[in-house]
């Protein structure tokens, strides 16, 4: 394995080598003294180490899937910087970011190296939301790649096999059927913002993956257990079976070293082909063809789609506004409907705002970010109740369902947050909220759990931004995988039912080329300028992790802007948080937290409980990537942190602060 590795990795600096050749250079009457470039290396105790070299303190080499390591510190570099879920796709974008790319460059490589070495979570079959910050113009812009659903889905498309004629006959499971299955949306959103924002050839940015398909990588600790997870729901999958299961129908073990030449095909594809190839041709049959599948191939009965090549040809990645709204000293910018993170993320801080959490900082304060104060923990847990009820009945596609008023205004009004924030008591807790009354028009709950996802944050040499979000929804999406990757069950993220209890309509119903609702939940954060406007960006940050996203990426900005706390221990900070119910968790993976004794022993879960909250201390699996902005002018550098609940680290080119 460390020949393929030291290949592979020799083979990637030969591209880094390759497109700074490009540039011109050299001369002079003597060769410089060559100096060790120790960019793009992860650091250790030992010394740097290259991601991908199978050398001991590779961070590539697989360990058991853990739920926290301790002692993560934070990661500073002099002028670009990238983190990711996994080891390998953070060096193929740092990579490209030392070869002089943007950061959209570095996330479309990123994109091609996550849909292979952590399918369960995105892929090309996929879709995204990103946050693109441009430095020269000072301007954000959303780029939505959600799903669409087929152009003859109808309001029960989730609910009956037959939903237009004979509404007897229940999908059997919505998630392993063709139904779930929406356009896949993340590859030309990627095309569309390396249009864009993108310097180097798109083609060469396919070359990481490609050859790590081809090569060969060893299966992590986390995509191992995703596959002993999901072994049962591949063998309906020949492709699948094929791919991940040894001959005995076992699932890969951790450490298999896994060839994938059906993905490093469609990346050669879409490589040359551009984005569209994944949208026409070929690779848009076999998804339909996919999509469209009665039998599996264990003979199991499959509920089809209604998919076609016209829908999947259609798909259109949009623009969109970012949510931006002031929070202390602070613009913080996120993602428009469909996803409901950026507004309800803004809700929850807009009622924040009402109180001095600066008092109900962690105490103990070390690497591990402290332990969270019973206060800090209630105050923001109410304060996300309240965005949550909103979220739950107000917040879907507006193309099809217009917000309160016809614009985020109305949910985001400082009056009205102000308002919201008095109903938080600091004794008890609310358990559940009530959603804000605006006009007449009576809207049904919709409270669709969500899963999945993974998450990236880059900055350039220019010091442009990207975060983005991007999923196939749950783990390993729809289980149907063709060309070497695996199709979304994103409509799930639909309500199936288009109404309530008591009839009232749902906003986030299923409707021909609508986009389900998500929580994803991408961010960026600048100073207030003294002119009000946006000043001097500050951070960017995200998580994967469903519907709980929106109070990981809550806890990581209060934990910096509120609290201090650097970007690596905001990051490690305990997981905390609440959505529209009595239950508040507590993240009890965490080394600070006690769970011992029922929790019994640990004062910040009794303090939570004397106060009506129903503690659930679940193990969280957030995977926060941040990246901050740290001293100004020519002395300014960035730091990062990556979250120690999954595999992903920071690289760039890292300096000793």
């Amino acid at each position: 394995m460390s020949t393929r590795l030291r290949m592979w990795h020799a083979a990637s600096a030969f591209l880094v080598l390759a497109v700074l050749g490009a540039c011109g250079g050299g001369g002079g009457d003597a060769a410089p003294t060559p100096v060790a470039d120790t960019s793009c290396q992860a650091g250790t105790s030992d010394g740097s180490v290259a991601v991908g070299s199978g050398l001991p303190g590779d961070p590539a080499a697989p360990e058991p899937a853990s739920g926290y390591r301790t002692g993560y510190k934070p990661v500073y570099s002099k002028s670009y910087m990238v983190v990711t879920a996994n080891p390998l796709a953070s060096k193929a974008g740092c990579d490209v970011l030392k070869a002089g790319g943007t950061a959209a460059d570095a996330a479309v490589a990123v994109q091609m190296v996550l849909g292979l070495v952590e399918p369960q979570s995105s892929g090309l079959g996929g879709g995204a939301f990103m946050l693109y910050y441009d430095a020269a113009s000072k301007t954000v812009q959303a780029y939505d790649g959600r799903e669409t659903a087929p152009a003859t889905a109808t309001e029960n498309y989730l609910r009956w096999i037959d939903d237009t004629a004979d509404q007897t006959t229940p999908v059997p499971s919505a998630r392993a059927s063709g139904r779930s299955i929406g356009v896949p949306g993340a590859v030309r959103m990627l095309g569309l913002a390396h249009q864009d924002h993108g310097k180097l050839a798109w083609k060469d940015l396919f070359a990481p993956g490609i050859r790590l398909a081809t090569d060969g990588f060893a299966i992590s600790g986390r995509m191992a257990s995703a596959i002993a997870g999901s072994r049962s729901n591949f063998l309906r999958n020949a492709e699948a079976t094929a791919t991940y299961l040894n001959a005995d129908l076992t699932a890969k073990p951790i450490g298999t070293v896994l060839k994938i030449p059906a993905y490093a095909q469609t990346l050669t594809t879409l490589a040359n082909g551009g984005a569209d190839a994944l949208y026409t041709g070929t690779i848009a049959q076999a998804i339909v063809d996919e999509a469209s599948a009665t039998t599996g191939a264990d003979g199991s009965v499959i509920t089809p789609g209604k998919l076609t090549l016209a829908d999947v040809a259609a798909y259109e990645p949009k623009k969109r506004e970012a949510i931006c709204t002031t929070y202390r000293a602070y613009w913080v910018c996120g993602m428009p409907a469909p996803s409901s993170g950026g507004m309800t993320v803004a809700s929850t801080l807009g009622v924040l705002e009402n109180f001095n959490l600066a008092l109900y900082k962690p105490t103990a304060l070390d690497l591990e970010g402290g332990k969270p104060q019973v206060l800090g923990v209630h105050l923001v847990s109410e304060a996300e109740r309240l965005a949550y009820a909103d979220r739950d009945m107000y917040i879907a596609d507006t193309d099809f369902v217009p917000l309160p008023g016809g614009s985020p205004a109305a949910l985001l009004n400082k009056t009205y947050l102000r308002g919201r924030a008095d109903l938080i008591s600091f004794s008890t807790s609310m358990g559940t909220a009530q959603a804000g009354v605006f006009g007449a028009t009576a809207m049904g709950v919709d409270r669709t759990p969500e899963s999945g996802t993974s998450h990236m944050t880059i900055v350039d040499k220019d010091g442009n931004v990207v975060v983005m979000t991007t999923t196939v929804e749950s783990s390993f999406g729809s289980y149907h995988m063709t060309q070497g990757f695996f199709l979304n069950n994103q409509l799930t993220d639909f309500s199936a039912a288009p109404t309530d209890a008591t009839g009232a309509p749902i906003a986030n119903r299923v409707q021909a080329g609508k986009r389900p609702r998500s929580s994803m939940a991408p961010t960026l954060v600048f100073k207030v300028a003294a002119d009000g406007s946006k000043g001097d960006f500050v951070m960017g940050t995200g998580s994967p992790g469903g519907s709980t996203i929106i109070q990981y990426v809550v806890k990581t900005l209060v934990g910096t802007l509120d609290w201090g706390l650097d970007a690596q221990q905001a990051i490690n900070l305990v997981d905390f948080g609440a959505a529209n119910s009595p239950s508040t968790s507590v993240g009890g993976e965490h080394p600070n937290v006690d769970i011992t004794n029922s929790g019994n022993n640990d004062p910040l879960i009794t303090g939570l409980r004397a106060m009506g909250h129903t503690v659930s201390t679940n193990a969280q699996s957030s995977g926060i990537g941040t990246v901050m902005r740290t001293g100004t002018g020519s002395a300014a550098t960035w730091v990062g942190g990556a979250d120690p609940r999954r595999e992903g680290i920071v690289l760039g080119d890292t300096v000793t602060p």
